[in-house]
């Protein structure tokens, strides 16, 4: 992950740089809520400089509609049930995205356990491994139907606990329904696509 993230800082280093320094100094000086979303300044600090760089597109976003449907049925698993049935293309999106699941429960747990020793919360225990897999595994179930990948837990998570020091599940709860709100209006969705690789790369690498 963090050779990705080198690759995409080189596509414009200083993009990049302003991502990283900006998230650095509102950790170390910021107070108050500065200091609890430093991602989000350091995202939105570096997209302005892209912007002004010149790396920025924005015709997409102009495009894109207001409001929108975020699924699309030739893109789900409904697009091979049917009078078209394609049999051997449901058994190799199986095979496909199995080892893909394998993995991300091998990830979550080394995630549960990081996450457990930052918050000093035994979440391993309380709710346990065997909920938050479960939890895991029915996502990745339900988001394959819908022609996305399996679901992981990033550990980049773990980053952004140590930096805002805000360990409350609420807050992730409440990033979900903003997320699922979001995925309404594809505008939103052409804004986000349209952040430099620069800026993901500087924000992935500090994370």
């Amino acid at each position: 992950l963090s050779k990705s993230a080198v690759d995409s800082c080189t596509t414009n280093w200083l993009v990049a740089l302003t991502a990283i320094v900006a998230v650095v100094l509102c950790n170390i000086f910021g107070k108050g809520m500065i200091k609890i979303v430093p991602i989000l300044i350091g995202v939105i600090a570096s997209y302005t400089v892209g912007i002004l760089c010149g790396e920025v597109d924005f015709t997409a976003v102009s495009e894109a509609a207001w409001i929108g449907f975020p699924i699309r049925k030739e893109m789900t698993v409904l697009a091979l049930l049917g009078e078209n049935f394609d049999f051997s293309t449901l058994i190799a999106s199986i095979i496909t995205i199995m080892p893909i699941a394998f993995a991300t429960i091998v990830e979550h747990i080394g995630d549960i356990s990081a996450i457990s020793s930052t918050t000093g919360i035994n979440y391993m225990k309380e709710p346990g491994l065997h909920r938050t897999l479960l939890g895991d595994g029915l996502a990745t179930m339900v988001s394959s139907l819908f022609g996305a990948p399996a679901n992981t837990t990033y550990g980049e998570n773990t980053g952004v606990l140590n930096l805002s020091k805000v360990y409350d599940p609420f807050v992730v709860r409440l990033a979900a329904v903003f997320a699922i709100l979001f995925s309404f209006c594809p505008k939103v969705a052409s804004i986000i696509q349209a952040i430099p690789s620069a800026t993901v790369g500087g924000i992935s690498l500090i994370l």
